[in-house]
């Protein structure tokens, strides 16, 4: 297992946002999605085991902690926006990511290949185009894109479908891809 998502991204410094809830991806079957131990709250993702790269290891007094590199941690909240608290914070840490001189777009890229779904590319060349304006991101990902349509965020709805990126949007979103 792994700490990832949201409290991967508070401890790379993509966000300033707190969550009162630390993210564990594991290759465990999650049976239980939040846990509980010693008054501290977990929310357990299940992920396989061909996913655990891009991985730092971290000394926590003597224990030894698996968290998401920047990159990493970026590819799997644009895979499960909830991971990262919504899609709306998932731009906001890309982008704080991409602002930094150590951002590296290729690195993005491969994990994104290595991860193996097609909606990342949907989303963050989506991202990249609209919100970012950055043009080498956004055509990686245009040469890269999938057949078939996702939601920018599949916990929202998304009446509008942006052919370009085969990507539902939600009715706020559609301004910034005009």
């Amino acid at each position: 297992c792994y700490i990832g998502g949201w409290t991967a991204a508070h401890h790379w410094g993509l966000t300033e946002q707190l969550f009162n809830e630390t993210l564990v991806f594991t290759t465990r079957r999650v049976v239980k999605k939040r846990v509980t131990a010693q008054g501290a709250v977990f929310v357990l993702h299940a992920t396989s085991a061909k996913r655990l790269f891009g991985l730092k290891t971290l000394w926590r007094g003597t224990t030894k902690v698996s968290v998401s590199d920047a990159a990493r941690t970026l590819v799997d909240m644009i895979a499960v926006p909830e991971t990262g608290g919504g899609i709306d914070h998932v731009a906001d840490c890309l982008q704080t990511y991409l602002g930094n001189k150590s951002a590296d777009r290729d690195l993005l890229i491969r994990y994104a290949e290595a991860y193996g779904n097609g909606a990342i590319f949907k989303r963050l060349g989506f991202l990249a185009e609209t919100l970012l304006h950055d043009e080498k991101l956004t055509a990686a990902c245009r040469d890269r894109l999938t057949q078939g349509n996702t939601r920018l965020d599949p916990a929202l709805d998304s009446p509008r479908l942006l052919t370009a990126w085969r990507l539902w949007v939600p009715e706020r979103w559609k301004d910034r891809a005009a």
